[in-house]
């Protein structure tokens, strides 16, 4: 089964301030819960590789991304996409950074998921999402007030 995911957050913060924190991956630990990010190689490009370690002390797991698209628009927004390449998470992400005046933007984070082990994965999915949603929309919260805070 495929599921798609979307949260966003306004944030009060030119576009290109929001972008340049969001797309500093290791900086992603410090608003995406229980979450660290390592780059691979020149992950802040077409064909760049980064990995998020998601779990608590060494129970977790290792999530590799490639970037599969890498787009900047003049107002200083921007679009990322990722391939998720690893054994747990599997699928698309995307961020995206829209400008909404000179000193507003809003952050869009989207998964296109493959939920593995048939029906009982689309159930259990089912009783996660929620709990997921919210731990998304607590994070995205923290980016928000991180940015706002430095801008």
């Amino acid at each position: 089964m495929r599921t798609r995911l979307q949260r966003e957050v306004e944030i009060g913060a030119p576009a290109d301030a929001v972008w340049r924190y969001v797309t500093d991956w290791p900086r992603q630990g410090e608003w995406i819960p229980a979450t660290r990010v390592e780059n691979l190689d020149d992950a802040d490009a077409l064909g760049g590789r980064f990995r998020a370690w998601t779990g608590l002390g060494r129970l977790g797991f290792w999530d590799p991304m490639t970037i599969t698209a890498w787009e900047r628009s003049a107002d200083g927004g921007g679009r990322c996409e990722v391939l998720h390449t690893g054994r747990v998470v599997k699928g698309e992400g995307e961020f995206a950074v829209v400008a909404l005046g000179e000193d507003r933007s809003r952050f869009v984070w989207a998964e296109l998921l493959v939920v593995p082990a048939g029906r009982p994965g689309a159930l259990g999915w089912r009783a996660a999402r929620p709990v997921v949603e919210r731990l998304i929309d607590r994070g995205l919260r923290e980016m928000r007030d991180r940015v706002e805070r430095a801008a």
